[in-house]
């Protein structure tokens, strides 16, 4: 055990068991073309890893090349090799309220589970073990690069814990640092001097986690300009990987508008700005996010579950990527996000034929274009053309995935094999940086057993506190718009009511 600013931590990191090199021989990889910034599919093919980099990407599974002694080699028969996914939106510190949300409408979370009450019953080494469990979870599902918006920096120990925990999981992680104002516990002026220290830290150096800053402001009407010039400053000084914000607009308000952003001369800047949810964007956001080169970030099931819903993200997938948001109630994975989202373009396209009494004659979203967002265009809205891809330059954050399994028996396409037939229990292994993270269907985390029991002991306890606590009654209004119930499904006939209970 080791003290982190006085509470007890343990440093888990991710075992460096590999040769200098490794050579994954005979397998079909899914690898990205330059030039058409499309996908590229070598049947029988090998990749060589070099330290953290993909050095050489071979049509055959012998490389027409010298290969370093050494090298540790793979037999990928019968596997299929992807990039690892990108997720661009999600709070990973609340893995200990897993299923305890299973039918939260997004005004109870903000009630019950946000950053606005939990501050007051966590501690530092319950934000570390939530979210070193979480991100072990993530790369368990495959997920290699996530831009975590980290609402638990309430204070300096939160912080650090949090942080420490992304560097010590061996994930990639664009850590935001969130600047929010929490009645009764920290002002955003307190929180600079807790950013300068954590963007000092010297772990992250060597590690793939990197500096972000995430803000809620708000952009606009009311918008602290002092407040928003002093963080966009600090952003600037410290060069951090991405500033992200929620955007919802519409009626659930939270604008963040691009508009309100471009406004303040900040959109066109060369630090990626990623817009998560955009439910409502508009047009005129839409054309400023194109002209400036900034993303959205897509998250299909949350979007659905807390019903922000997503009625124009359709039209602009061009300049989106994929979340996740809150993994407490729903998936982990970018590949459940992706099929969802394919899904649902899908439906709503084909809703829009059958409306005029017509029917489809083509099918309007492929499983590349569903693969590209889940992989390539996170790497697009981190602005890290190293990311999210199979070349030679490229990261090695690489997945594996079990071509045996009975999913994937019989596979041809080995697309649509990964994005409409496999799950995350296909993944055999996954590298981030070069380095091991799942092996043989298994994380190989040194220590990942005590963090498993230490995160058990830890959501226990807290799960208990939120057990007590009684359900938040929803307000007449928010953000000035009524809130009503929508129409309840029964799936039992009669009288009888078939929604049933939360079982926590």
């Amino acid at each position: 055990m080791r003290p982190l600013n006085g509470v007890a931590i343990l440093s888990l990191f991710l075992t460096a068991v590999r040769g200098t090199s490794i050579l994954f021989r005979g397998g079909t990889i899914i690898a990205f073309n330059k030039a058409t910034q499309g996908l590229r599919v070598i049947r029988d093919g090998s990749v060589l890893v070099e330290n953290d980099r993909i050095t050489g990407v071979f049509e055959t599974a012998t490389p027409n090349t010298r290969v370093p002694t050494g090298t540790e080699v793979v037999d990928a028969t019968g596997k299929i090799i992807t990039p690892g996914f990108i997720d661009t939106h999600r709070h990973g510190w609340q893995t200990v309220f897993k299923t305890m949300a299973s039918n939260t409408t997004l005004i109870e979370f903000f009630g019950r589970y946000s950053s606005f009450v939990a501050p007051f019953f966590w501690n530092a080494t319950d934000i570390y073990d939530s979210q070193l469990a979480g991100l072990y979870e993530a790369l368990n599902a495959g997920v290699t690069s996530s831009l975590d918006h980290a609402t638990h920096t309430w204070s300096r120990d939160a912080a650090d814990a949090g942080l420490q925990a992304c560097i010590d999981s061996g994930a990639r992680v664009f850590w935001g640092f969130t600047f929010a104002n929490i009645t009764g516990l920290i002002t955003v002026e307190q929180l600079y001097p807790v950013f300068r220290d954590m963007a000092a830290k010297v772990a992250l150096a060597k590690s793939p986690t990197t500096l972000a800053i995430a803000y809620d402001g708000p952009w606009g009407p009311g918008a602290n300009i002092g407040e928003i010039n002093k963080i966009m400053a600090l952003a600037n000084q410290v060069k951090v990987s991405a500033i992200t914000t929620h955007s919802l607009q519409g009626p659930w308000g939270f604008t963040n508008s691009p508009e309100e952003i471009h406004a303040l001369g900040y959109l066109n800047i060369s630090i990626p700005i990623i817009f998560s949810h955009a439910s409502f964007l508009t047009q005129a956001g839409a054309d400023l996010l194109r002209s400036t080169n900034q993303y959205i970030s897509i998250t299909p099931e949350s979007e659905m579950h807390y019903g922000q819903g997503h009625p124009v993200s359709y039209s602009i997938q061009d300049q989106a990527s994929l979340g996740i948001d809150t993994h407490i109630t729903f998936s982990t994975d970018i590949l459940t996000q992706a099929r969802i989202w394919m899904q649902q373009t899908r439906y709503e396209r084909y809703l829009a034929v059958l409306k005029q009494n017509k029917l489809p004659g083509s099918n309007p979203m492929s499983v590349e274009q569903a693969f590209l967002l889940a992989t390539r265009h996170g790497a697009l809205a981190l602005r890290r053309d190293d990311l999210g891809a199979i070349f030679v330059g490229a990261k090695a954050d690489l997945v594996v995935w079990d071509g045996t399994a009975p999913p994937l028996l019989g596979w041809v396409d080995p697309v649509a094999a990964v994005m409409l037939h496999a799950s995350v229990g296909d993944i055999e292994a996954v590298l981030v940086d070069g380095k091991w993270a799942k092996r043989g269907g298994k994380l190989v985390g040194r220590g990942y057993p005590e963090a498993r029991a230490r995160f058990l002991r830890t959501a226990r306890r807290l799960q208990e506190v939120w057990r007590g606590m009684p359900l938040p009654v929803p307000p007449p209004d928010f953000n000035g718009n009524p809130v009503v119930d929508p129409e309840r499904v029964d799936v039992l006939r009669g009288p009888g009511n078939g929604y049933g209970n939360i079982y926590i």
